[in-house]
């Protein structure tokens, strides 16, 4: 009787073993419909909570280049799914390299500095943030990441704590967004002399990006970051200096309509922070600042990340919406299930519809209390699933989180193990390094 008891208990045990095993996987795939407490993720975005707190935030053509630059909404499913298995990187010919995909757009960021091209460290030595409740903060550490070792970001890259500067960094990126088939390029922007608090203007790379962009075929367009006092005045002149010292070179992303019309497109960041009647006066044509039907008309892109911003984007002329975040649940905008309802909203107003998809999320070295908005890459098929959750409401464009934002652990750019005495950094494997979209 002894043994049996003895048996039944080891079994019990390795029974409950298992459970608890398939709890943890569940846990990385995290299900749209969160069922407990508040909705899911909110609590990371402050100004959802009590509109207070403000984390961090992130961060003329020929006829024929503008042809170069259309693609048909359905090559979008067969370059993504070639873009499924990446070549290692190599010296390669152009011929060698896939065709670039004008639908797919990769947040890129241009922030990282090191001290041989920036006299210091930029973004690399990223603060630890606190969390905004001081009874939960004390509970965490304090201070700045201290590089090389020690890096804002719970990956490695394959490059080094490198410098955005750096024409090495800069062509090699291009590369490797090419090689992934990407098309566009969302440049993360701030207005000259402006910058994030962690890093310092980078205006003065555009030309070097646009240049390096073109050499692979691809396009750039501007992804615009929450500057101090933006407002409709001031997106007035930035739009204008945008277009007038970027809009001849071949390599400015625009974006022919259902109506014929090609335009430049900008991704607006925060864009819910601006009162809509501020943002009208920029983007309705009765607006007194309005750039419709002028030169400086573009493709405006807000970001929605609750339900009632649909209608605030629709009231501030804007034409279309993305996610941006790539953590599936965080938000009502970046929850896959609500990527049908959301199409369908954009298509009966005349929207377009630019989900973002990422290959995880992951920040605790820079918000050591957010794990639980971690998603794990399950080795490429979180990635693959939200593919094709876009894939499946047929977007206008697909837009990926991201190229490079280490911080978040969001970027597809190549990442290598990397083991200090404090730290062990994640990577890829089973994959190599240079399966940068790691399916």
């Amino acid at each position: 009787m002894a043994r049996f008891r003895r048996r039944t208990c080891i079994i019990l045990s390795l029974f409950i073993l298992l459970i608890c095993s398939l709890m943890m996987a569940l846990k990385t795939l995290r299900p749209d419909r969160a069922v407990f407490g508040d909705p899911f993720g909110l609590d990371l975005l402050p100004e959802l909570r009590q509109h207070t707190v403000h984390l961090e935030t992130k961060p003329g053509m020929s006829n024929g280049a503008r042809d170069d630059s259309i693609t048909n909404i359905k090559n979008i499913k067969s370059i993504a799914v070639n873009s499924l298995k990446v070549p290692v990187m190599a010296e390669m010919n152009m011929e060698e390299l896939p065709a670039p995909n004008y639908n797919l757009h990769a947040f890129y960021y241009s922030w990282y500095g090191n001290p041989q091209f920036d006299g210091k460290y930029l973004h690399w030595n990223h603060p630890i943030l606190p969390h905004w409740d001081p009874q939960i903060a004390k509970n965490y550490p304090e201070g700045n990441h201290i590089p090389p070792d020690d890096i804002g970001s719970n990956f490695y890259p394959e490059l080094g704590t490198y410098s955005s500067r750096d024409p090495y960094i800069i062509e090699t990126h291009m590369k490797q967004m090419r090689s992934a088939s990407i098309g566009v390029i969302a440049l993360s922007w701030y207005p000259r002399g402006l910058a994030d608090k962690e890093g310092e203007s980078t205006d003065e790379l555009v030309p070097s990006i646009l240049d390096n962009a073109h050499k692979y075929n691809l396009k750039v367009t501007f992804h615009i970051e929450p500057y101090k006092n933006r407002d409709d005045h001031s997106m007035h002149k930035i739009i204008k200096y945008i277009i007038d010292k970027y809009g001849s070179h071949p390599a400015f992303y625009r974006y022919k309509t259902k109506t014929g019309r090609v335009l430049p497109m900008f991704y607006v960041y925060d864009s819910y922070f601006t009162k809509p009647e501020t943002w009208a006066n920029l983007l309705t044509a009765s607006g007194p600042l309005s750039v419709r039907n002028t030169p400086y008309d573009g493709l405006f892109i807000a970001l929605l990340v609750e339900e009632r911003h649909k209608q605030e984007i629709q009231r501030s002329g804007f034409d279309g919406i993305y996610t941006y975040f790539a953590t599936n649940g965080f938000s009502y905008g970046s929850s896959h299930h609500n990527w049908a309802v959301l199409k369908a909203f954009c298509d009966s107003n005349s929207l377009l519809f630019i989900p973002s998809v990422g290959p995880g999320y992951i920040d605790i070295n820079i918000r050591p209390w957010n794990n639980h908005n971690t998603r794990n890459r399950i080795n490429g098929k979180y990635f693959e699933t939200a593919f094709s959750a876009a894939l499946q409401v047929q977007p206008d464009a697909i837009s990926i989180t991201s190229f490079n934002e280490w911080h978040e652990g969001t970027q597809i750019e190549k990442a290598v193990p990397k083991r200090t005495e404090l730290t062990v950094y994640l990577d890829y494997q089973p994959h190599k390094p240079g399966n940068f979209m790691p399916f």
